[in-house]
């Protein structure tokens, strides 16, 4: 009787200690792999070099494209960043990258990641760094975002995302500020 009980309460040990173990790595693990890091030695060396943070970028690109890089959107962008073909070639002019760029560069993951990652940075110093209007940029335009805060349509912050007049920025801002906590959280950024 002795042995049977010390069997089951063995038994649950394990039970429970595998469980711990699950949740410990295996959830983590499943997140991540819904989160993942494809292209990071593309992505860091540009966050690097533009001073962008690596988890910004995986998070426009996850939710641009789910990391596909022949991904073309109904209006003509292109690659991970879904880059429009006219601001491929306006950031290749200006980053002195012009020469011999075609806009079906724009499917090579390293391109496509550096003409996103400086298109960043330049939003980045334009909108002194404030996330919100960095991410609505990127996917609105910068001339909407600068003339909604201007006007008064938009206040600029997450919080008054709602006044936000194109539901697709909307939305867009709300994915990618969600991925990029996600990011942070899942790989350590502070």
């Amino acid at each position: 009787m002795k042995a049977k009980r010390l069997n089951k309460v063995s038994a649950l040990i394990v039970f429970l200690l595998l469980v711990i173990f699950i949740l410990q790595v295996g959830v983590p693990l499943f997140q991540r792999s819904l989160y993942p890091l494809y292209y990071y030695k593309d992505i860091a060396q540009n966050a690097a070099r533009y001073k962008v943070d690596p988890f910004l970028v995986s998070a426009v690109i996850r939710v641009e494209s789910k990391f596909q890089p022949h991904a073309v959107s109904s209006r003509g962008a292109r690659g991970l960043m879904q880059i429009m073909p006219a601001t491929g070639l306006w950031a290749a002019q200006q980053m002195g990258l012009e020469e011999g760029f075609e806009e079906d560069m724009l499917f090579l993951p390293p391109v496509n990641i550096q003409i996103g990652t400086w298109y960043l940075a330049s939003l980045a110093k334009e909108f002194d760094g404030q996330l919100p209007l960095i991410i609505a940029a990127y996917n609105g335009g910068r001339g909407n975002v600068s003339t909604w805060v201007k006007t008064g349509v938009w206040d600029g912050t997450y919080e008054g995302r709602a006044n936000i007049p194109f539901t697709e920025t909307r939305t867009f801002l709300e994915k990618v500020v969600a991925s990029y906590e996600e990011y942070r959280r899942l790989y350590g950024g502070s």
